[in-house]
C-alpha cells in the first residue's frame, strides 16, 4: 500500500462530492446485507438493473460515443445514454472526453488514469484526489454539438439522483421493499458497477497478455473481461479502438458486442465498425515473432558458416587420425563426443572417420530426421577446400524459418 501511494502525484485537495458518492454508497450496501431481508423479486430486478446500467456505460459511454464505433438509433441512444447516467459515474461528455485522452495519451502524465502510477491511483486515486495533472486535449467537437450529451450534461446531477438511486429504490417498492431496492437495487449495484467499471483503469492494464502490441499497459485478460461485459480484451481494444467488439474471437466473451450486434439485428444500430481482419493479424504476428525472437534467442545455434575455417583434404585426413571427424554436405564434423550416445553404435563412426559419409547421412544408411541434422550442425568444425553441399542442406531445418530483426530507417521524410 505505501508503494501504491508513493506512485501518487502531488496532492491538492480532495472531491468531496465523489468521495460521498464511494463511501456512503457502499455503505448503504453493507447495512442492506446486514439489516434488510433479501426479497427474490428485488434482487431479480438489481441484476437486471445491474445490466442496464453496465451495457449503458459499455455500449454507450464508451463504444458509442467515445469511439463511434457504430451509430445507433434515438431511441437507442435514449435507452444507452440513461443506463450510463444511472452508473452514476459523470455526465457522458465528461466521461467520453476523458477516456479519448486516455487513449490519445495513454500512459503518459496527460493521461487521467495514468497506469504508471499505481493500481491504486488507476483505480480509484485519480477520481477521489486533485493533482496537478490535467488531461491531454483531445478533439471532442462532436460531443458538444450532441443535443442529448449535452442536455444530460447540463442536467447531470438531478438525472444521476433520479436513475442512480430514486428509480432503483421506487420500483421494489411497487412490493413492499423500498429498503431492499435502495439498499441492493441502488446502492450494492452502483458499487459493484463502480468498481467493475474501474477495473477497466487498474488491472487490465496489470493483468493479462499483450496478443496484439506491448509498448503500452493495456493488456488482454479474461477476468476483466467477466467484470466488466467484456471491455476486459484491452490490448486489442487500444490498437483498435474504433471497432466495435473488444473481443474479435467469435469464442471471446464480450456480451456488449453480442449487444451492439442484436441492435443491428433488430434495425436499432447500423454502420457497425471493424478493423481489418488483415491488420488485426499483422499485429498478432508482430507480437507472436517478438516471442519467437526471444526464444530463439536463448537458443545456442550452430558456428556461422563464414566463421568456420577452411580446411584441405590433406589436412581433413591427418586430423582425422586423432579425432573422430565426418565430412557430411562439405562440412568437416568433430563427432569425438557424441560417440557414446550414437544410435548405431561407436564402431560405426570411429572406423568411418576421415570419410565423406554424406550419402550415408541422407539415406545410403540411414535417413537422418531433422532432430539429427540440427544436432550435427553443432558439431561442424570446419568447411572443406572445394567441399561440395547438397542443395537447401547448408541451413539447418531449425534455421530455415529464422526470425531477423531488422532496423527502421530513421531518416526523416522531406517535406
Amino acid at each position: 500500500m505505501a508503494t501504491e501511494l508513493h506512485k501518487f502525484p502531488p496532492i491538492e485537495g480532495v472531491r468531496w462530492f465523489n468521495v460521498a458518492v464511494l463511501v456512503l454508497t457502499p455503505l448503504a450496501a453493507i447495512y442492506g446485507l446486514v439489516f434488510v431481508p433479501l426479497d427474490r423479486r428485488t434482487v431479480i430486478f438489481a441484476c437486471a438493473y445491474y445490466l442496464f446500467s453496465m451495457i449503458g456505460i459499455t455500449a454507450g459511454f464508451h463504444r458509442l460515443w467515445s469511439h463511434r464505433s457504430y451509430n445507433a438509433c434515438l431511441p437507442l441512444q435514449i435507452f444507452l445514454m440513461l443506463g450510463g447516467i444511472s452508473s452514476v459515474q459523470g455526465s457522458c461528455y465528461f466521461w467520453a472526453r476523458g477516456h479519448r485522452s486516455h487513449h490519445r495519451w495513454t500512459d503518459t502524465e496527460k493521461d487521467p488514469y495514468d497506469s504508471s502510477r499505481g493500481l491504486l491511483w488507476t483505480h480509484i486515486g485519480w477520481i477521489l484526489f486533485k493533482s496537478k495533472l490535467r488531461s491531454g486535449p483531445v478533439d471532442s467537437s462532436d460531443l458538444g454539438k450532441d443535443p442529448l450529451i449535452q442536455w444530460t450534461h447540463h442536467n447531470y446531477f438531478p438525472l444521476a439522483a433520479f436513475f442512480g438511486y430514486a428509480l432503483p429504490a421506487l420500483i421494489p417498492a411497487l412490493w413492499n421493499d423500498p429498503w431492499g431496492g435502495f439498499c441492493f437495487s441502488a446502492a450494492m449495484r452502483l458499487t459493484i458497477a463502480h468498481h467493475c467499471t474501474f477495473a477497466i483503469n487498474s488491472i487490465a492494464h496489470y493483468l493479462g497478455s499483450t496478443p496484439y502490441d506491448d509498448r503500452l499497459s493495456p493488456r488482454d485478460h479474461f477476468l476483466s473481461a467477466i467484470l466488466t461485459m467484456g471491455e476486459g480484451y484491452h490490448n486489442f481494444h487500444h490498437q483498435f479502438p474504433m471497432d466495435y467488439r473488444n473481443a474479435y474471437l467469435w469464442y471471446q466473451y464480450d456480451p456488449t458486442k453480442w449487444f451492439i450486434a442484436s441492435c443491428k439485428f433488430l434495425g436499432l444500430a447500423s454502420n457497425l465498425r471493424v478493423f481489418p481482419s488483415n491488420e488485426i493479424a499483422k499485429g498478432a504476428l508482430t507480437m507472436k515473432l517478438k516471442h519467437l525472437k526471444q526464444v530463439q534467442e536463448s537458443i545456442t545455434w550452430p558456428q556461422a558458416i563464414e566463421e568456420l575455417p577452411i580446411v584441405t583434404w590433406e589436412n581433413f585426413q591427418e586430423e582425422s587420425k586423432t579425432r573422430s571427424l565426418l565430412l557430411v554436405s562439405g562440412f568437416i564434423h568433430d563427432v569425438s563426443g557424441f560417440l557414446d550416445q550414437h544410435p548405431g553404435g561407436e564402431t560405426y563412426l570411429t572406423r568411418n572417420s576421415g570419410k565423406d559419409m554424406t550419402a550415408s547421412f541422407f539415406g545410403g544408411v540411414y535417413r537422418h530426421s531433422n532432430a539429427a541434422h540440427n544436432l550435427m550442425s553443432m558439431m561442424r568444425v570446419g568447411v572443406l577446400v572445394g567441399g561440395g553441399c547438397p542443395p537447401n542442406q547448408a541451413i539447418t531445418p531449425s534455421q530455415v524459418l529464422f526470425v531477423a530483426t531488422r532496423q527502421q530507417d530513421d531518416r526523416t521524410i522531406p517535406n
